[in-house]
């Protein structure tokens, strides 16, 4: 079993900046992945970026690329989102995840472990 908290959201001004965290605890393997996703009302829950818990590769979806970024602290099992530039249409819940497959990081449906979810609201 995994758990996880997210953490970071708040509302912010359209080019502002936020950085998103998600505390993991139960067990993690080398080749577990670990996303953000995000769901705007009305939309289905879309894939933002997402890491291997081992090794340095990450993935970004074409709509956050140069603006977002995951990283990770294996230290202190946490994993975040810096989220700059933010865009009107950044404004959803953002959902961290956690996956013991081993192919499919962009594919909600591979991810059985879920956090609460943490709002991110956009303004002009």
């Amino acid at each position: 079993q995994v758990q996880l908290a997210e953490s970071g959201g708040g509302s912010v001004q359209a080019g502002g900046s936020l950085k998103l965290s998600c505390a993991i605890s139960g067990r993690i393997f080398s080749g577990s992945a670990l996303g953000w996703f995000r769901q705007a009302p009305g939309k289905q829950r879309e894939f933002v970026a997402a890491l291997r818990w081992s090794g340095g590769n990450t993935r970004h979806a074409d709509s956050v690329k140069g603006r977002f970024t995951i990283s990770k602290d294996n230290a202190t099992n946490t994993i975040y989102l810096n989220m700059n530039s933010l865009k009107l249409e950044d404004t959803a819940i953002y959902y961290c995840a956690a996956s013991h497959a081993l192919s499919g990081a962009t594919m909600a449906s591979q991810y059985p472990y879920w956090g609460q979810g943490t709002q991110v609201t956009v303004s002009s």
